[in-house]
C-alpha cells in the first residue's frame, strides 16, 4: 500500500508532483493569471492551485487528459463564442494536454474575472452604508 501523499500547502508544491510537461503547462497558466491579475494571492482551495482577489477569482488544475480552469460560471457564460471548441461545464473548462493552451483566452477570462469582483466588492461597500 501506498502512503498517501500530503495535499500541498502552495502552488509550488502542486506543480512539483506531475510530470515535468505538466508543470510547464501549469506554470504557463499560473504566469498568464498572473499577468491578467497582478494584485491577486495565491493559494490552495478545494485542494486546487488558486487566485484570490476580492474572493475566489479563478482555480486551476491538472487531470489526466486536460488542464481544466475554473472562472466561475460567469467566467464561461461571457466567453461562449470563444471557449466553442472546448469542453465546458457550468463552471469549468478543459484544455486539452496534447493541444498548445489558448494564453490569450485565459487572461480575457482573467481580466474579466477581476472585474467582475472588484465590481461585486464595489457593491457590497455601497450597500453597508
Amino acid at each position: 500500500m501506498e502512503a498517501k501523499q500530503a495535499a500541498p500547502s502552495s502552488i509550488d508544491e502542486y506543480i512539483a508532483q506531475f510530470p515535468e510537461d505538466i508543470q510547464q503547462k501549469l506554470q504557463e497558466i499560473r504566469a498568464v493569471i498572473h499577468e491578467a491579475a497582478p494584485e491577486a494571492t495565491e493559494k490552495i482551495s478545494y485542494q486546487m492551485p488558486t487566485f484570490y482577489l476580492r474572493g475566489n477569482l479563478v482555480h486551476f488544475a491538472a487531470m489526466k487528459n486536460h488542464i481544466g480552469v475554473y472562472p466561475a460560471p460567469s467566467g464561461i457564460t461571457a466567453f461562449e463564442k470563444e471557449l466553442a471548441g472546448y469542453k465546458t461545464s457550468k463552471g469549468a473548462i478543459q484544455f486539452p494536454l496534447d493541444k498548445p493552451l489558448p494564453l490569450k483566452l485565459v487572461a480575457d477570462i482573467v481580466a474579466f474575472r477581476v472585474q467582475e469582483n472588484r465590481e461585486k466588492a464595489l457593491q457590497k461597500k455601497s450597500k453597508k452604508k
